[in-house]
């Protein structure tokens, strides 16, 4: 049963939070390693592999790409979670959509700043509330929670959404991640309390 802190929880909220998890209004800041520094004059976004259509775009691109803006509820692996959080960006349809994944392309790879990657498959990047977010709580992202352009995937642990990502490459097979190579649960489902491997 999930435990709470903080101010007093409506039924309904405690019904959103899942197993071992509690309830904080705060976003904590974590990462591994430092944050990076970006220069948005040079910087870009790359989508490759099993597409029909490799693509790169610049940050002016990307920023003149159809906006969407979500509240959804965040759950870190850390045993936070956080209800009601509002972000916006791009939707991941629309990258999608512009490379043509192929029928072979039924895994992803995120790949970040500082050689950081997370995996997970087609069907769980390919939904409609997932973005590449650059604005959290109606705010400009900071570098801390990602800026310029962080991977958002509600509905697995947080570090699935992964900062500073620079690209998705679309593969027929699934390879490990980051944290997933260092014993994390590769599905990552917080209902399913998929922390680490093996439980």
């Amino acid at each position: 049963m999930s435990f709470l802190r903080g101010p007093r929880l409506s039924a309904e909220m405690k019904d959103r939070i899942p197993p071992g998890q509690y309830y904080t209004e705060k976003w904590p800041v974590l990462h591994y390693g430092s944050v990076p520094t970006t220069d948005l004059r040079t910087w870009n976004f790359r989508v490759w592999g099993e597409v029909e259509t490799p693509f790169s775009i610049t940050w002016d691109e990307f920023k003149a790409l159809p906006r969407k803006r979500i509240v959804t509820d965040i759950h870190c692996v850390t045993r936070w979670s956080r209800l009601d959080a509002s972000f916006e960006g791009v939707a991941i349809q629309t990258v999608l959509e512009r490379a043509g994944v192929k029928p072979e392309g039924k895994f992803v790879l995120a790949h970040c700043e500082q050689g950081y990657t997370t995996n997970m498959p087609i069907e769980v990047l390919d939904d409609d509330d997932v973005l590449l977010c650059d604005m959290a709580d109606d705010e400009p992202l900071t570098p801390e929670h990602g800026a310029p352009l962080r991977l958002l995937v509600p509905k697995r642990y947080f570090w699935k959404s992964a900062k500073w990502i620079r690209g998705l490459q679309l593969m027929t097979r699934d390879q490990l991640g980051f944290w997933e190579r260092y014993g994390y649960h590769n599905d990552a489902d917080p209902w399913k309390e998929e922390r680490f491997s093996g439980e």
